[in-house]
């Protein structure tokens, strides 16, 4: 009987498939192999190919790198602008629209220079552009872009320096579109424009109505910081024709949001906005550019729904959407259809980062032995405790905890006292921990669980300590308390049989992770297996790809991890190693934060030399210490083993 119900309980690669979600946020690029593997999944010409994870972490850690690592997968970056467009030219084919759709990434997304260089080889057969919103940004543009049919959008505050480099770009063929998003900047673009003899591609930012709902809702609506309200969109085109440069005015650009949950915003949004562009076609002004923004949604919990975290919308559905709203909209007032640009830089780039990591230690919760009788002078309190355990039962959870809550904060009162001493306090405390494991044993027997005994998993849960920054390499997580999907890279074969939140290695109590995602409910604790000797166990976040490593801090002083990108092969998933970066050193993060590590050597030298005159250490002594800070000032920032 036994034996047939463990066949019948055998855990399955399909049950970590649910479990994970994996199926429902891995938006087809992620599963789990035979051999309870995560794999990439590579789709190129028709033909998927997988790529054993755990077999990436090997061939990086034989090459001599250690975790963390962030990993970027090349073809996850060219399949998500390949779907972009290919959803936008369905779309436009379908329904008969006569402009043609071009992207654009917004740099500040991920800004790293291997990400821009790859999204421009892999966008130039779309004519896929960039959206710069500093003068840095359009400085990289520049120097990265060589596609004269693409766009450069460029946003943000705009100095003389800034609007000559646009002109200049113009100049030169670039499509580089200058967007006016306050009153004052106009005038300095006609100026410049004028004394440098250029004539400039100008574009409009207005402030819309509609607000997207979720945690990126300011980024619309008339208190929004940037953008143009409709009387100032008027002055300005009132502006435009006064200097005969009405001409000049191409492109209309808003944005409501970088994550865009409800599919109904998205439609209102280019409703409004296209009514707004009819209004500058009838002024005259020779449009020819919708500029839709960003707000693409991902959906970081596999829900398929509008919360904040996710999306109720597939790709398909947002390009149909768009298109056919502008499209009819236009129509129905015998305007010409323009060229739709959006700036999805989260969607685009979110896929193609891993973060991979392993555990250095846990911390299980697991109260210890009690003794069968209680010592002599036992406080009364603390034997009511012990007795608590003699009668609990799933009728009388409620009345247990809180007898066992009351019992436990009367018996600290009476420590503080000096009442009681601290051997029986902890024995208090093991009491109080044993009753709160049975309880919740219990708790989940039960068809419906009161509130007050929802949430004992969490308290309960053990501690797994990973080998990186919460703050450095997923900032989002700690500042909006975004969802990244993590899980186990391998041993998916294996039932998880620990509850566990996740804590870096940063000597900070926000240094932790304590939601995770699930398609139903709220979970504060994740699946884990138990660690074994000698033995690595790594976990994977995924969806890192977007604002994480711009964002990432020097908390505690953990600098950059390793990068290393990939591409896998699509005739046999095998997978080659494109480009390796190595984090930073202990020596880059003082450097950042002003310190010269040659002076802190030099002085550490000086104390090693005093110790070694106050026959404090030997001079064979000081070589060994000074080796030891030297490899130090070299050394890696994260715990290496």
């Amino acid at each position: 009987m036994n034996q047939r119900k463990e066949i019948l309980e055998k855990w399955t690669v399909d049950d970590s498939a649910e479990l994970y979600g994996i199926r429902s946020w891995g938006n087809g690029y992620f599963d789990i192999n035979d051999k309870g593997e995560l794999v990439i999944l590579a789709n190129q010409g028709g033909k998927t190919v997988s790529a054993s994870l755990l077999d990436v972490i090997n061939g990086i850690m034989e090459r001599g790198m250690n975790m963390p690592v962030l990993l970027r997968i090349s073809n996850l970056l060219d399949s998500q602008i390949r779907l972009l467009h290919s959803s936008f030219r369905k779309a436009i084919k379908q329904s008969g629209y006569k402009g043609v759709y071009k992207g654009v990434y917004p740099i500040k997304v991920n800004q790293q220079q291997q990400v821009i260089e790859e999204i421009v080889r892999f966008g130039k057969e779309f004519h896929h552009g960039l959206e710069a919103g500093s003068k840095a940004e359009l400085i990289a543009a520049l120097g990265s872009m060589h596609d004269r049919k693409a766009c450069i959008v460029c946003n943000g505050y705009k100095d003389a320096e800034f609007v000559d480099l646009v002109l200049y770009a113009c100049k030169l063929g670039y499509q580089c579109i200058i967007v006016v998003e306050m009153i004052g900047e106009l005038p300095l673009i006609i100026e410049r424009s004028r004394e440098l003899g250029i004539k400039p591609i100008i574009g409009l930012r207005m402030k819309l109505s509609t607000k997207a709902s979720g945690l990126w809702t300011e980024s619309g609506g008339d208190r929004s910081v940037f953008g143009l309200n409709s009387a100032e969109l008027i002055d300005m085109v009132d502006l435009l024709r006064k200097e005969n440069m009405l001409d000049c005015l191409r492109l209309l650009h808003y944005h409501i949001g970088s994550q865009i949950s409800n599919i109904r915003d998205i439609r209102a949004a280019a409703l409004e906005a296209s009514r707004v562009y009819i209004g500058l076609v009838q002024e005259g002004a020779a449009m020819s550019f919708l500029d839709l923004g960003g707000g693409l949604a991902v959906d970081y919990d596999g829900s398929h729904t509008n919360y904040h975290q996710s999306r109720n919308y597939s790709l398909d559905e947002y390009c149909v959407d768009i298109i056919e709203t502008v499209g009819e909209t236009l129509s129905n007032n015998n305007v010409e259809h323009p060229t739709i640009i959006t700036e999805s830089g989260r969607a685009t780039v979110a896929y193609s980062s891993v973060l991979l990591f392993n555990i250095l230690d846990v911390t299980k919760f697991e109260p210890s032995c009690i003794p069968e009788n209680l010592p002599d002078q036992t406080h009364e309190l603390t034997k009511d405790l012990m007795g608590i355990l003699q009668y609990i039962n799933p009728k009388n959870l409620q009345e247990c905890l809180n007898d066992a809550v009351y019992y436990r904060d009367e018996l600290r009162v009476l420590f503080k006292n000096g009442r009681i001493s601290l051997r029986e306090r902890g024995l208090a405390e093991n009491l109080f921990w044993h009753i709160m494991v049975m309880i919740n044993k219990m708790v989940k027997k039960l068809k419906y669980v009161p509130e007050e005994l929802e949430g004992l998993d969490a308290a309960l849960a053990d501690i797994y300590y990973g080998n990186f920054s919460v703050f450095q390499s997923l900032p989002d997580a700690w500042a909006i308390k975004q969802l990244f999907p993590i899980m186990p890279v391998h041993r998916l074969d294996e039932r998880p049989e620990r509850n566990a939140i996740i804590s870096d290695i940063t000597c900070d109590c926000d240094g932790k992770i304590e939601n995770f995602v699930d398609l139903r409910i709220d979970r504060h604790t994740l699946p884990l297996h138990e660690l074994r000797n000698s033995e690595e166990y790594y976990l994977a976040v995924f969806l890192v790809g977007a604002y994480q490593e711009t964002l990432g801090d020097l908390h505690n002083l953990l600098g950059d991890t390793n990068v290393v990108s990939i591409s896998i092969s699509p005739t046999d998933g095998r997978f080659e190693i494109n480009r390796e970066l190595e984090g930073d050193s202990v020596g880059d993060v003082l450097s950042y934060v002003e310190y010269n590590p040659q002076a802190l050597l030099e002085s550490f030298k000086q104390n090693a030399e005093r110790a070694v005159r106050e026959k404090t250490i030997t001079a064979a002594e000081r070589k060994t210490i000074m080796n030891a800070f030297e490899d130090g000032l070299r050394g890696y920032t994260y715990f290496e083993r």
